[in-house]
């Protein structure tokens, strides 16, 4: 897998988690941990995919 691939497979995680996100702060009562857990998860994401980008812009 290329590094374009490999940012672009991110990209995609990184919108589901921020759909995943939305959807459980609809909810009656959100779950916080989870909603925490899908954060985190979703900047560590984001870290991956700008180190990914600096790394083949070189």
């Amino acid at each position: 897998m290329s590094a374009v691939d490999h940012i672009e497979a991110l990209k995609a995680k990184h919108a589901m988690l921020e759909h995943a996100i939305s959807e459980e702060n609809a909810r009656p009562q959100p779950d916080d941990d989870a909603i925490c857990s899908l954060k985190k998860r979703k900047l560590q994401i984001k870290d991956e995919i700008t180190r990914l980008k600096r790394v083949t812009s070189h």
